[in-house]
């Protein structure tokens, strides 16, 4: 996943951090609890899903003042995300291989994303200064909800990428017909 970039804080001062080198996990670990799917292509779907637990590590820099303390740096970042209901809408077309009517999911837009829990941490941050350390990770713990709403336009973006990595590959190996089928 490409790179991510927050302002937790306003001003000149204000606490600003980059997230690259992102890896997701989970986000192939999912229930489909709705689907409104026509048969015909180009026509829209949409459904929810529900994510059980996804997770997060990626390398941060940060940049400004967080608590009354200047905390530029750079280290690791952990996510943990869990119960996550996902609405996604979004258009499939149709391909003929080896005989065979196969779905292709052509755009995947996720207008609802839910996570009930986060839990955030950084390591290996601020030259390993325990005090900075400590005073992130309970900002990240104490307002673990308020970071996520900040990451919430781009992580969006980033979720309905993977979601349709994942579903086209399951859709590459199941026919229509068996698709369809009860």
């Amino acid at each position: 996943m490409d790179a991510l970039s927050l302002s937790l804080s306003h001003g000149p001062n204000g606490y600003k951090i980059t997230l690259r080198d992102i890896d997701m996990y989970g986000l192939s670990n999912f229930t489909i609890t709705k689907l409104k799917l026509r048969e015909a292509a180009g026509k829209p779907f949409e459904g929810k899903v529900y994510l059980p637990r996804m997770s997060m590590n990626s390398l941060y820099t940060s940049s400004g003042v967080l608590l009354v303390i200047p905390a530029s740096g750079n280290g690791t970042f952990h996510a943990d995300l869990a119960d996550t209901m996902v609405t996604v809408k979004g258009l499939f077309s149709e391909k003929i291989k080896d005989g065979q009517k196969y779905y292709h999911l052509d755009k995947v837009d996720l207008t609802e994303l839910n996570i009930k829990s986060a839990k955030m941490s950084v390591a290996k941050a601020y030259n390993n200064n325990r005090i900075l350390l400590e005073a992130t990770n309970l900002f990240l713990k104490e307002n673990g909800q308020e970071v996520l709403k900040v990451m919430m336009p781009q992580l969006k973006v980033k979720i309905s990428n993977q979601i349709k990595k994942v579903v086209n590959h399951v859709l590459e190996n199941v026919s229509a017909n068996e698709f369809f089928t009860t």
